[in-house]
């Protein structure tokens, strides 16, 4: 017998046990859609995180006074070690990590918040930031909507972010323009674009330490490092917290009061998270695959039983078992794939409805639909195997003597 009548006798078989079947391919209609709604969802998170982190500068790392074992692997706060809230950042530690031969630049930084800005009559209360001026603007990936980056030679100006600029105050403030910070004039020489830190006022630190309450000189927040390639961070990293342990005669892990975090580090985390995330959703929605397996087999055993004789009667004029097991086979492949492709249908419905809400832009890729038919098929195949190979063993005579 030919493929077409294997593929023929399936679906009448398929076709005359509507109710059974349609209740078995429910089954991995549920599963299929799952698997694959979940696996897009997963696909797009990852591709929305990609896009998201390519607007980071991943060769960037920061130091920061104050230490953590926890705060160093993002877990929750107090599960490990000392914390020295009171320890500073100095020059001193610029100076231990300058000569690491993996580093471009290097940024002493301050900040403060509840800074008074003043414009026109109106104060609005805002967070100031003091930056190298030599070295900021190499540093930086901001883009610019006017104006200019800060130079080495400024004094009291400032480069502010676009809310700053277009929407916390009545009147829209302008390139040269004159603020007041905490008192203070402040000319603006630059204004960054609609969604690059919106809130930022960036001054040089000269500047900044004259205007943030207990700032002093050459005592800093935080230090930002900029690594001369991407596959140098973890090295460099390691080096810098090597240097600084012996500059500040920190003896052992334990005693530690300082902080150093890269972007790149936070970067890989998120992606495991998301990672064993979809992992684990994915395996509860293969337990509905599971469940739609075992309903396969049931059904073709049911089936096997229901045509008994007619197994027989086609024994008898001459059906080979390769020819029964290949019609039981293909009927539990169709009910697969009838499954698998209602369950591709149902998840495409499901990515359009969920894609909004969760904010994403989702798309089912053609190779992750035809994944989805495939694994349907084969699971149809693989849990109709054995109902198929009894089939194919009956004896004519017997099967037609069954009642």
């Amino acid at each position: 017998m030919k493929s077409s009548g294997y593929l023929k006798m399936a679906l009448s078989i398929l076709y005359h046990s509507k109710i059974r079947s349609w209740l078995t391919i429910i089954g991995i209609v549920i599963g299929i859609a799952s698997v694959v709604t979940i696996l897009s969802i997963s696909d797009s998170m990852s591709a929305d995180m990609k896009e998201r982190m390519s607007e980071f500068d991943l060769t960037v790392i920061t130091i920061t006074p104050g230490y953590s074992k926890a705060s160093s692997v993002m877990g929750p706060p107090g599960m490990g070690g000392g914390s020295f809230t009171d320890a500073e950042l100095t020059k001193k530690d610029i100076r231990a990590i300058k000569l690491i031969g993996n580093i471009s630049y290097i940024d002493g930084r301050i900040s403060g918040s509840d800074n008074t800005v003043s414009f026109m009559g109106e104060s609005a209360s805002l967070s100031i930031t003091g930056v190298d001026p030599q070295v900021w603007q190499y540093m930086s990936t901001y883009n610019l909507e006017s104006g200019r980056m800060l130079d080495p030679a400024d004094n009291n100006v400032a480069v502010i972010g676009y809310s700053v600029a277009h929407e916390i105050f009545d009147n829209q403030i302008s390139v040269n323009r004159i603020v007041k910070i905490n008192g203070k004039s402040v000319r603006i020489v630059g204004i960054l674009e609609d969604g690059e830190d919106d809130n930022a006022v960036y001054m040089p630190i000269d500047a900044a330490v004259g205007i943030i309450t207990d700032a002093e000189n050459e005592v800093y927040d935080s230090i930002v490092v900029q690594v001369n390639d991407v596959n140098n961070v973890k090295a460099t990293k390691e080096e810098i917290e090597t240097k600084l342990m012996i500059s500040r005669n920190v003896m052992n892990e334990n005693d530690r009061d300082f902080t150093v975090s890269d972007s790149l580090s936070m970067a890989d985390t998120v992606t495991e998270m998301l990672s064993s995330i979809s992992l684990f959703l994915g395996a509860i929605a293969g337990v509905s695959l599971v469940v739609g397996s075992v309903g396969i087999a049931n059904t073709m055993f049911t089936s096997v039983m229901e045509k008994t004789k007619e197994i027989g009667t086609m024994k008898a004029i001459g059906a080979t078992n390769k020819d029964i097991l290949m019609i039981f086979v293909f009927n539990s492949g169709m009910v697969g794939f009838v499954g698998g492709l209602i369950g591709i249908i149902l998840s495409v419905i499901l990515t359009y409805i969920m894609g909004p809400l969760l904010g994403l832009s989702m798309s089912i890729a053609p190779s992750l639909a035809v994944e989805g038919i495939s694994l349907a098929v084969l699971i149809g195949v693989v849990s109709g195997i054995i109902p198929a190979y009894n089939a194919s063993k009956m004896k004519p005579v017997d099967a037609l003597r069954y009642e």
